[in-house]
């Protein structure tokens, strides 16, 4: 547990001082915000800077900094470190420098600031990318909680049902009248559940493993983890450390935002909120599965089901290992109903299944401002907003469809979620450095973070079997290689930029 208290009071020191860094570099002013100067009553709406919070809060956390949390962990310890150092260095200056950037460039999207700083090349490809991102964010969080909501009441169709057209109406309805008015309510929820869970875990006071107790991959000889630590961990622990679909939910509320000066507590505070989230869940966790926490919340007749096989493994009855058996949302309503009872379990599943759901809402209605930036289409009409929505409810529905009719389709849509909002994590980092540079500004506040990020994302593609399937240390090779090109490129032309001004 000592681990779990110098994490969470690394993040709150991070928040207090790293993030006055953060905003120093790039110098937020007293000029007009698009809020202000492009007022449309749809989606440029001054709001309450509080009210801000709680939405970008719940806009960027979805079930990431929970499930990926608690998968995360499955290394080990080593987990702490990536959520703490990730999140304060890397996650929530992401966060605030590409949020700032949108609202100093009218709330514009992630593609259209990479086409302003990295060329129309690449803002088209992302474009394409961010799109197919969106869309499928949005039909993997309806189908997450609807099944944790079936499990209070009613049916899991229903529920699927109802999310969706949720989330056709945040869509479609101004931003003020449905995101802006529930979304806290919702927040409350979901830190009532982090607050809870953080208090039992205090109180309770498990031996769990350190940091201190090693870093190497505990999964893989305790758990039957067959991924490298790296890059996996820093890959399945993105919402809560550092995470690339942050940027394409800022430009939201940098089109209500009604001061620059609001940046630093809504776009760094709001990751660093996440991070605690992610803490939480990654110690309760390593609780359930290195601490046997598992048997204490599961009933006997399921403990006596388990035995230990012949590789050393602890096996159900039916041949799985505990993190095959429990996967992330069983671990979840377990802990929720064995901890907090029912009135307190209920409240805090509500907790959890309120971030997927306003994630899944924003990223349908990203998708449609993504195609409004690109064809230059306005959206103060309802009809207007409604041709542009109707493609991405219908590829959403087709995409839940798939989602539900095939067996592991959470664990194979997650890791390409989870690696795609890494890899547009590398490029809003790249964006940022191009930026910084070209302002004369301390650009290595974004560039080692970039750096990092694009070795983690390229070797995540060359050694995971669902896409090249090489050798580990032929990936971290070729990893390292294309890392290095891009650091070269990079000086290259800051050295070019140099001369030329």
């Amino acid at each position: 547990m000592l681990s779990f208290t110098i994490s969470v009071i690394a993040l709150f020191v991070g928040y207090m001082l790293y993030s006055r860094v953060a905003e120093r570099v790039f110098g937020p002013d007293d000029r007009e915000t698009p809020a202000i100067r492009k007022a449309d009553k749809v989606d440029y709406i001054v709001l309450p800077s509080w009210r801000i919070f709680m939405i970008q809060f719940l806009n960027i956390a979805g079930t990431g900094p929970i499930f990926g949390a608690i998968m995360g962990m499955w290394f080990g310890p080593s987990a702490y470190l990536w959520i703490v150092l990730g999140c304060i260095f890397g996650g929530a200056v992401h966060d605030y420098i590409s949020g700032m950037l949108s609202l100093r460039h009218d709330g514009c999207g992630l593609a259209e600031l990479t086409g302003l700083y990295l060329g129309g090349t690449a803002r088209n490809a992302l474009v394409v990318f961010t799109m197919m991102m969106m869309v499928l964010v949005g039909a993997f969080f309806v189908y997450c909680p609807a099944i944790i909501l079936s499990g209070i009441w009613g049916d899991k169709m229903m529920w699927v049902i109802i999310i969706f057209l949720y989330y056709v109406t945040t869509t479609m309805m101004p931003i003020d009248k449905v995101i802006g008015r529930i979304y806290p309510a919702f927040a409350l929820s979901m830190l009532f559940m982090v607050v809870a869970l953080g208090i039992v875990l205090f109180i309770k006071h498990p031996a769990l493993p350190e940091v201190w107790d090693g870093l190497g991959n505990w999964g893989a000889t305790r758990l039957g983890l067959k991924q490298p630590l790296f890059p996996a961990l820093f890959v399945t622990i993105a919402c809560g450390a550092v995470s690339g679909f942050h940027a394409t939910q800022s430009p939201m509320m940098a089109r209500c935002m009604k001061s620059e000066r609001q940046g630093r507590p809504i776009f760094y505070g709001a990751m660093v909120t996440e991070g605690l989230v992610a803490l939480v869940w990654a110690t309760i966790s390593s609780y359930f599965f290195y601490a046997d926490g598992w048997r204490a919340v599961c009933s006997p007749e399921l403990v006596q089901q388990f035995a230990e096989g012949a590789d050393g493994l602890i096996r159900s009855a039916d041949g799985r290992s505990l993190i095959q058996f429990f996967d992330a949302p069983t671990v979840v309503t377990t802990i929720c109903s064995s901890w907090l009872g029912i009135a307190g379990s209920i409240l805090a599943l509500l907790g959890v299944v309120a971030a997927p759901i306003t994630t899944g809402g924003s990223s349908f209605r990203s998708a449609r401002l993504i195609l409004a930036e690109t064809f230059g289409l306005k959206q103060t009409s309802a009809r207007s907003r409604l041709l542009l929505s109707l493609p991405v409810f219908a590829v959403g529905i087709a995409l839940l469809a798939w989602q539900i009719g095939n067996p592991s389709g959470f664990s194979t849509v997650w890791q390409y979620v989870a690696w795609g909002t890494q890899l547009m994590a590398v490029v809003t980092l790249w964006v940022c450095t191009v930026y910084l540079t070209r302002e004369h500004r301390v650009y290595w506040l974004t560039l080692i973070p970039a750096l990092f990020m694009t070795m983690v994302v390229t070797d995540f593609f060359f050694v995971s079997p669902t896409i090249c399937g090489l050798p580990t240390l032929l990936s971290l090779i070729l990893a390292a290689a294309v890392t290095l090109t891009c650091l070269i490129s990079y000086l290259i032309w800051r050295r070019k930029l140099k001369v030329e001004s």
